[in-house]
């Protein structure tokens, strides 16, 4: 793993800025979010009902029985139904530094399992082969599952997924510890 220790590091940099490059110049996800058509009103009438910081989900039910009744079924048939979440102040700092965690950390998970299956010299071509694929995995496979049951736009999640796997298996493949 010592080995391994500069591209795990290039590669949490390289992705964190492919991350800016996809979200602020390219603006892959600009689409993502839609502006509400009364957007102050809906301010005002959450600041009003004193709706703290959390994530909600409407209609909604506390108990099995509640769930089953006629009422809650007439509210989930009319609509509207959505999920909302209030954050509390964001801090780009701290997220911008999560977020370079978030991928150190998966470059060094990514490091541990490419050093269980592929050998010090193994060719370029198995080793990106090797770490695009649990790239791409890692990175795109807990969206499209959040996609199925929240309804979120997961293009852009896609194709930073495709150029992130790219991303980390060209530079595991080119630093590869010789034999």
């Amino acid at each position: 793993m010592a080995s391994l220790t500069l591209p795990i590091i290039l590669s949490a940099a390289a992705l964190f800025f492919a991350s800016f490059l996809s979200w602020m110049v390219i603006a892959l996800h600009r689409k993502d979010w839609v502006k509400l058509g009364d957007e102050d009103g809906f301010i005002n009438a959450v600041r009003t009902l004193g709706i703290g910081r959390g994530s909600y989900a409407f209609p909604t039910w506390t108990t099995k029985e509640e769930m089953q009744s006629e009422q809650f079924k007439n509210k989930w048939q009319t609509g509207p139904a959505g999920i909302m979440t209030i954050f509390p102040r964001v801090s780009m700092g701290r997220n911008l530094a999560l977020t370079f965690l978030y991928f150190l950390g998966v470059s060094f998970c990514i490091a541990y399992l490419a050093t269980l299956a592929i050998g010090a010299g193994a060719d370029f071509m198995t080793v990106f082969r090797f770490v695009s694929t649990a790239g791409f995995i890692t990175f795109l496979a807990a969206m499209l599952q959040h996609a199925i049951w929240f309804h979120c736009r997961i293009v852009g999640h896609v194709l930073e997924s495709i150029a992130y796997a790219a991303i980390i298996g060209a530079i595991f493949a080119t630093l590869w510890p010789h034999a």
